[in-house]
């Protein structure tokens, strides 16, 4: 375990209450509106957090009518960002499923090299239905589907993020050298999803590639961030299950052969922070009276590929039998295994499903004051369930002042946090290694000089 946590902020929306661009503390920022990103951004970087993450959207919700999820892109945002800070991480969402290779290859390589080396790529195998019709129209690939074809896509941008070693670029202005060509290698990548020659159009940045963040939870998932994730953002909502994920992908990422300590696990945590605990409570039931159970209703039938929901009563309690199999979920799978065991283990109704996923989606959510969030997030910490935190606030930027103010400064009174930032990249923030170039034996060869040609 890491001597201090880790703490990434989440940036959604106007917090991640479904019902907080409703609230009189939520920002009156439009959501496309550069200044709010970036304002939060430099109060996260005061606060001393290790990065800031920007998720995505390949679609227009069904519940656009009723709640802003429509965003500025986020890989853009992180190029303004990277301007407006200095020290802080930048993580932003870029589907495998509908990104060719290179375009994304190029603007994290880009982004590293504008931040100074403080970029990371949260990978994710897009399943949301509309998305579909809006890159081809072929429909929604599987979930077996999905992953076979993020598994090339790893080999083939990690390939052009080593195209290019780290003393390829001479810059010799005087003897009209720019550029090793024997520094240089393609790709030659043919395989069943991509075709890809290479190299990179961009010399390797400042952290080599970008630091791999992951989120999927599902087994396939597990297997993936075992392979190929740095951090990984997971939905837990107790600390039993968050201790079993944590165990069980450490586990499977020893038998990939890598360092579990290079595998940061943060659980998302959504605290409602009050002066008291009843100040906490109060702006809790705040927030809940002004969400819309329909709403709720809506989100949940996305969870599960589009499953009817509209037959169950508000009040009755729930069953595993009221949902699809999560085993058979082309959607989001993990997040369906999530909701599904929450229902097995505490037999909500609907209404109170609805209202515990209203506050974040079905990551953990509690309500207390700052000495508690406080005591929860070091008992998390040093029982073997987190390296840290995905803070998720409520609303923003309200919340996040309060945590930064109030729960930061007990973190770093009790050693579990930083005082200052040390080290210059998200790699060194996270205490990863820089990797070496890896050239790919078989299917690369040296760049031809084309002026000898």
């Amino acid at each position: 375990m890491t001597q201090h946590m880790h703490l990434n902020l989440f940036i959604h929306g106007r917090g991640h209450h479904e019902a907080a661009w409703r609230h009189p503390d939520a920002s009156p920022l439009p959501l496309t509106d550069i200044r709010y990103y970036t304002d939060i951004a430099r109060k996260a970087e005061a606060g001393l957090f290790d990065s800031i993450f920007l998720a995505d959207s390949l679609g227009v919700g069904e519940d656009v009518a009723n709640a802003p999820r429509t965003w500025l892109e986020p890989v853009t945002t992180l190029a303004a960002l990277a301007g407006a800070t200095s020290r802080i991480g930048l993580i932003a969402t870029c589907s495998t499923t509908y990104t060719e290779p290179f375009n994304l290859a190029r603007q994290f390589a880009s982004i590293d090299h504008m931040s100074g080396g403080r970029v990371g790529w949260n990978i994710v195998t897009t399943w949301l239905a509309t998305a579909s019709g809006n890159y081809g129209g072929q429909g929604p690939l599987t979930h077996a589907e999905r992953y076979e074809r993020a598994e090339e896509y790893m080999r083939v941008v990690t390939g052009l993020w080593d195209s290019w070693s780290d003393d390829a670029v001479l810059d010799d202005r005087t003897g009209g050298h720019y550029a090793r060509v024997d520094g240089l290698r393609l790709l030659n990548h043919a395989g069943r999803h991509y075709q890809v020659t290479g190299p990179l159009n961009m010399p390797r940045g400042p952290q080599g590639r970008p630091v791999f963040v992951q989120a999927g939870s599902s087994e396939t998932g597990r297997r993936f961030a075992a392979r190929h994730a740095e951090a990984v953002f997971t939905a837990q909502m107790e600390k039993a299950t968050a201790r079993d994920f944590y165990a069980d992908l450490k586990r499977l990422v020893a038998e990939e052969g890598r360092e579990p300590r290079q595998v940061l696990i943060l659980p998302g945590l959504s605290p409602v922070i009050g002066s008291t605990e009843a100040e906490a409570h109060r702006i809790a039931r705040e927030l809940n009276d002004l969400s819309d159970p329909e709403v709720g209703r809506k989100r949940l039938s996305g969870r599960f590929g589009g499953h009817d929901f509209s037959h169950l009563p508000l009040d009755r309690t729930l069953s595993p039998e009221d949902f699809p199999d999560p085993g058979q979920v082309e959607a989001a799978r993990s997040r369906a295994e999530v909701i599904v065991g929450l229902v097995r283990r505490e037999k909500p109704t609907l209404r109170q499903l609805l209202g515990y996923m209203a506050g974040a989606r079905g990551h953990f959510v509690t309500a207390g004051s700052p000495e508690q969030i406080a005591d929860l997030m070091a008992d998390w910490f040093r029982d073997g369930a987190a390296d840290g935190f995905n803070l998720m606030p409520p609303v923003l930027p309200a919340m996040l002042e309060v945590f930064v103010a109030e729960v930061v400064p007990l973190l770093q009174r009790r050693g579990l946090f930083r005082t200052q930032y040390a080290g210059d990249t998200l790699r060194a923030l996270y205490g990863l290694p820089r990797p070496n170039v890896r050239f790919q034996a078989g299917a690369d060869e040296r760049l031809k000089d084309s002026a000898s040609t």
